[in-house]
């Protein structure tokens, strides 16, 4: 077996262990860098993952001689390194939103298909063992709505883990409708299927009145049906609790998820049953991981790439555009 070559960029990312720590004990990838501009986050990474640190990517990449990188760190900075990997043929994964607007990672996508660099975008609830029941219940049913609520804690996540720059429009591009939201106008555009439009959105910053969103919502409007989605950082728990509530109607069928354990299944006869298994995105790290890699190496497309990460920021900019903050 081959072992591919893996290195990390913008290490200092809250996500980086969902990525690292799969890499580190799958058979067949060895991680050989890690970079961040911060000298000392870049060490502690590399710690974690038994590797060189750097702080510069690009000398990480001439060095280190990665197969396949995953690019972490400040979304103002993503284009630059992602236009990187482009230019030096190296696959690559790129956390959302990959850059400060549509109209950007649009250009990225494009680039990349000219290149034929693969690129893909971890949006792991495609991966889920809910969507995936979904489709096996409700094979060859209509979708007609979907409500999607993700509240999680608050804005202190970001502090804890030194990632100040999340809350600031000008570094992160958004609040949590970019950073929780992202994946479920992802799942609308999946599941509705066609062409979506923004019937409706409130974007407010009441609760820390920083200048990105600590609450949203945006309502979704396609040909066959409907999808709500509010995320927020307004849930007093600890980090990686939600307050959450899924649903899906089908045709024949309604889908509820009320937690993030088990999902309930309703027929038109009103029977019901309730299916334990993950419901949000932190399981599903690890099987991506792995995947992602194999995909690359053997020449395979990704799973979702970044021109479905383009239109679903395009839909979040026109709810942006919508809803401007209450205050700020």
């Amino acid at each position: 077996m081959t072992t591919a070559r893996v290195a990390f960029t913008g290490a200092s990312h809250w996500h980086f262990p969902l990525y690292a720590e799969p890499a580190m004990v799958s058979e067949g990838i060895r991680v050989v860098g890690v970079a961040d501009p911060d000298e000392a986050a870049a060490r502690k990474a590399a710690a974690r993952v038994s590797c060189e640190a750097w702080t510069d990517w690009r000398e990480m990449c001439e060095r280190a001689r990665p197969d396949f990188v995953f690019v972490l760190g400040r979304h103002c900075d993503m284009p630059e390194v992602v236009r990187g990997m482009i230019a030096r043929r190296i696959p690559f994964a790129v956390e959302k939103p990959a850059g400060m607007d549509a109209a950007t990672v649009a250009a990225l996508a494009r680039e990349a298909g000219e290149a034929g660099v693969f690129a893909s975008v971890p949006f792991v609830l495609r991966r889920s063992t809910m969507l995936r029941t979904i489709a096996e219940v409700a094979a060859g049913e209509t979708v007609e709505s979907l409500s999607w609520k993700f509240v999680g804690g608050s804005n202190d996540r970001y502090r804890d883990a030194g990632c100040l720059w999340m809350l600031s429009r000008a570094t992160s591009g958004g609040g949590c409708m970019l950073n929780l939201g992202i994946h479920f106008i992802d799942l609308s555009r999946l599941l509705l299927g066609g062409k979506l439009r923004v019937a409706g959105a409130m974007m407010s910053n009441l609760r820390d009145g920083l200048d990105v969103e600590d609450h949203g919502v945006l309502l979704l409007r396609g040909a066959r049906g409907t999808a709500v989605i509010e995320t927020g950082y307004l849930y007093p728990a600890p980090h990686m609790a939600f307050d959450l509530h899924f649903s899906v109607r089908t045709s024949r069928h309604y889908f509820a998820a009320k937690d993030d354990r088990a999902l309930e299944i309703r027929d038109e006869r009103q029977a019901a049953r309730v299916v334990e298994m993950p419901i949000t995105n932190v399981p599903f790290y690890p099987g991506y991981v792995r995947d992602v890699i194999a995909r690359a190496a053997r020449g395979a497309a990704p799973e979702a790439g970044l021109s479905d990460l383009a239109a679903a920021m395009a839909l979040l900019e026109e709810g942006y555009a919508m809803s401007p903050l209450a205050i700020g």
